[in-house]
């Protein structure tokens, strides 16, 4: 099933705190996923960030709210019991828990008014028919913003000479670690005539190793297995065992086919994917804004 909202959980968590003894929120997250029979995929779902699992974000915030609602207590680091309203509550046995219902507690208006106050609601989700957990619509945000940037930036490099593409990935692989000096990589790259990149660069910057590319700046036409099969020739006859091939474009289901199940490592990058190799190692791209994510250092407060 898919992972419920943080809302939905809300209730199932407080029944989890109705023996009364103090649990770890670990406790919680392993009672939850055979009580909702959640398999490895859905526990193992990631963020879009990749640094935290979203069923373990969810359980989290759930917990957040029921403790600002006064319907669970932190009596120690990590560890949570509930409290005598809380019991008061499943003793009501109320079909669900939202934030909708939360407003019965003056300690839960009190939080959602003072974010509001102070303009940090935008980061909250503090409307009662919102899903998603403030991390996770900052980072659907974020997803958003940067799918955007990159269907630019790929209009950019389609329309950029093909000598500038060519100065575009070698300053792409030199970021990215490879090529040893710029020099070296000026020298071993864009030695083609057919507007692309076929050349080597250095595996590292002592060049212990080479890398053979193959470069296409196209904009409709689908890269095929003939021309990745013509690369792997390539590499064949100059015994090479490695490779990238880089195209603006996609490559089609046989040239993906083509490079399964060979004796030599070759890479093949579309053209989604090396707009994200450019945000993600600053070609072509520029800071507007930095967020940072921060969480208590509970180690920090541990007296000796």
């Amino acid at each position: 099933m898919p992972i419920p909202d943080f809302q939905s959980l809300m209730l199932p968590i407080l029944e989890f705190y109705g023996d009364q003894l103090e649990h770890g929120s670990q406790d919680a997250l392993g009672h939850l996923r055979i009580k909702l029979n959640l398999n490895d995929e859905e526990i193992n779902e990631l963020l879009p960030s990749g640094k935290q699992y979203r069923f373990n974000n969810r359980v989290g915030w759930a917990i957040i709210y029921l403790m600002k609602s006064g319907l669970l207590n932190r009596p120690s680091r990590g560890r949570y019991c509930i409290t005598s309203r809380g019991l008061d509550v499943l003793k009501a046995k109320p079909e669900k828990i939202n934030m909708k219902y939360l407003e019965k507690f003056q300690e839960y208006i009190n939080f959602r008014d003072s974010k509001i106050e102070t303009g940090e609601s935008k980061n909250l989700p503090l409307d009662n028919d919102r899903i998603l957990t403030p991390q996770e619509s900052l980072e659907s945000s974020y997803q958003e913003i940067r799918n955007e940037l990159a269907d630019d930036l790929l209009d950019q490099v389609l329309n950029c000479s093909p000598k500038f593409f060519e100065n575009m990935v070698i300053n792409l692989l030199i970021n990215m670690g490879y090529g040893g000096s710029r020099k070296d990589a000026g020298q071993a790259i864009g030695r083609s005539h057919d507007g692309g990149v076929d050349g080597i660069i250095k595996e590292d910057k002592l060049g212990l190793d080479v890398i053979y590319i193959q470069a296409k700046r196209w904009s409709d036409a689908t890269v095929g297995s003939r021309e990745v099969q013509s690369f792997i020739g390539s590499l064949v006859t100059k015994n090479a065992v490695k490779g990238i091939f880089i195209t603006t474009s996609k490559f089609s289901p046989d040239a993906l086919q083509a490079v399964k199940g060979i004796d030599r490592k070759v890479v093949l990058i579309d053209g989604k994917e090396l707009t994200q190799l450019m945000i993600e190692h600053d070609i072509g791209v520029t800071n507007v804004a930095s967020y940072t994510i921060k969480r208590v250092d509970s180690d920090y407060f541990i007296e000796e």
